[in-house]
C-alpha cells in the first residue's frame, strides 16, 4: 500500500461517514416537524419516541466522523475545528441540547417543562442540518484561513493554522451558496424524517399528514439542491498540481472531476435516483412504507460522492480564500504513513461494528410505535 493509496482510502472512509451522518439526520428532520405535523399530543409523543430511540446513532456517528477526520487528516481538524470554532460549537451545542431534551422532558419535576424541551428539539432539528450543510459547502467554496507549518518551531506562538478574521467560521453563513446547501440538507432531513415516521409509527392519520408534508418538502429540497449542484458544475474549483503541490483556480473544476471519476459519478447518479424513487413511491402508493431505506441509501451515496469530488482528482478539499497556497489537500494535511497504515488494519473491524448496529436497529424497530405501546412502555421520552 502506497502513501497516496492510504490517503485516498481514508478520504473515502471520512466521506462515507459523512454520508451516513447526513442519512441519520432524519432524527433532526423529525424534530423539525414536531410543531406542524402532528394533530394532537399523542401523535407528537409517538414522533418523539420514534426519533428518541435513534438519536444516539446520529450523535455517535457525528463523533466518529470528527474522530476519523482528526486521526487521518489532523491539519484539517486543527484548522477547521480550531478556527471555525463557533460553527462547530453551535452544532455540538444543538446536539447536546437534543440529548438533554430527550432524557429530561418527561421527568417529573423538571424545571423547564416539557414544551420548552420540545422547542429545544425543534431548534436542533432546524439549526443542525443547516449548519452542517453550510460547513460541508465550504469544502467547495473555501474558508478564510492561513497555514504556516514553519510556526511549529516558534516557542512563543507554535500555531500552524489560524483564521483570517474574527468570525470563528460564521462567515460561511454569509455565502449564499453555502446557505443554499444548508437549506437543501434541512429539507432532505425533513424528508427522511417523514419517511421514517411512515415506516416506524403505526398511525394512518399521521401517515397521511406525513405524505402531504413530504410533497412540499420535496419541492423545496429539489429547488435548493439542484440550484447548488448546477452552480457547483459551472464554478471555478481549486486544482492541485500533483508534482509541485501548487494550488490554482481551474474553470469547471468539479465538472472535470465528474468526467474524470466515472465510479463517483455513478455513485452520485444512483444516489439521486434512489432518493427520488423512495419519495415517489411513498407519495403515489399509500401502502408503501419502505421509502426511508431507498432514500436513506441514496442519501449516503450522494453525500459520499460529493465529498469524494471535493478531494479526489488532485483537488484541494478544504480551500483557503485568504491564501490559495494554504489550501488543504489529501497530500499536505494527512497523518504519517505509519499512522494511516495502522488505522487501515483497525478499520477492517468496521464491518463487525456495522453488523452490531444493524442488529441493534432491528431489535429496536421490531415493533412499530403506536398509542397503545406508549401507555404500556415503562420508558418513554
Amino acid at each position: 500500500m502506497s502513501y497516496e493509496f492510504l490517503q485516498q482510502y481514508w478520504w473515502f472512509v471520512v466521506s462515507l461517514l459523512g454520508g451516513l451522518l447526513v442519512f441519520l439526520l432524519f432524527v433532526q428532520g423529525g424534530n423539525s416537524l414536531l410543531l406542524n405535523l402532528p394533530k394532537d399530543e399523542i401523535q407528537r409523543q409517538m414522533m418523539v419516541n420514534s426519533t428518541g430511540r435513534k438519536w444516539e446513532f446520529t450523535f455517535t456517528t457525528l463523533v466518529t466522523f470528527g474522530g476519523a477526520f482528526f486521526a487521518s487528516f489532523p491539519l484539517f481538524y486543527s484548522t477547521s475545528f480550531g478556527g471555525a470554532y463557533w460553527v462547530w460549537m453551535l452544532i455540538l451545542f444543538t446536539f447536546v441540547v437534543q440529548a438533554v431534551s430527550y432524557e429530561f422532558q418527561s421527568k417529573m419535576g423538571n424545571l423547564l417543562g416539557k414544551n420548552t424541551y420540545r422547542w429545544f428539539l425543534i431548534v436542533n432539528g432546524v439549526l443542525a442540518p443547516i449548519l452542517l450543510g453550510a460547513a460541508v459547502s465550504t469544502f467547495f467554496t473555501g474558508s478564510n484561513f492561513y497555514v504556516d507549518k514553519g510556526n511549529i518551531t516558534n516557542p512563543l506562538a507554535p500555531v500552524i493554522s489560524y483564521w483570517g478574521n474574527a468570525s470563528g467560521g460564521l462567515d460561511a453563513c454569509l455565502n449564499i451558496f453555502n446557505v443554499i446547501l444548508g437549506l437543501a440538507v434541512l429539507f432532505l432531513a425533513r424528508i427522511l424524517g417523514e419517511l421514517y415516521f411512515i415506516n416506524n409509527i403505526k398511525d394512518e392519520d399521521l401517515h397521511q399528514r406525513a405524505r402531504k408534508s413530504l410533497g412540499f418538502d420535496t419541492i423545496f429540497f429539489l429547488a435548493f439542491f439542484l440550484t447548488w449542484l448546477v452552480h457547483l458544475m459551472i464554478m471555478d474549483g481549486f486544482a492541485v498540481d500533483p508534482a509541485t503541490g501548487v494550488v490554482s483556480m481551474e474553470t469547471f473544476k468539479y465538472l472535470h472531476n465528474i468526467m474524470a471519476l466515472p465510479l463517483v459519478t455513478f455513485l452520485l447518479l444512483t444516489g439521486i435516483i434512489l432518493v427520488l424513487y423512495g419519495i415517489f413511491w411513498t407519495l403515489v402508493k399509500t401502502t408503501f412504507c419502505r421509502g426511508i431505506w431507498f432514500a436513506g441509501t441514496g442519501t449516503v451515496f450522494v453525500v459520499t460522492a460529493l465529498l469524494l469530488l471535493s478531494g479526489y482528482n488532485n483537488t484541494a478539499y478544504y480551500p483557503s480564500v485568504a491564501d490559495l497556497q494554504s489550501s488543504l489537500t489529501l497530500a499536505n494535511s494527512s497523518s504519517s504513513e505509519f499512522t494511516l497504515t495502522t488505522m487501515f488494519y483497525v478499520s477492517l473491524l468496521v464491518p463487525f461494528v456495522l453488523a452490531y448496529i444493524f442488529y441493534a436497529w432491528r431489535k429496536i424497530d421490531s415493533k412499530s410505535i403506536d398509542a397503545e405501546e406508549l401507555q404500556n412502555e415503562e420508558h418513554t421520552y
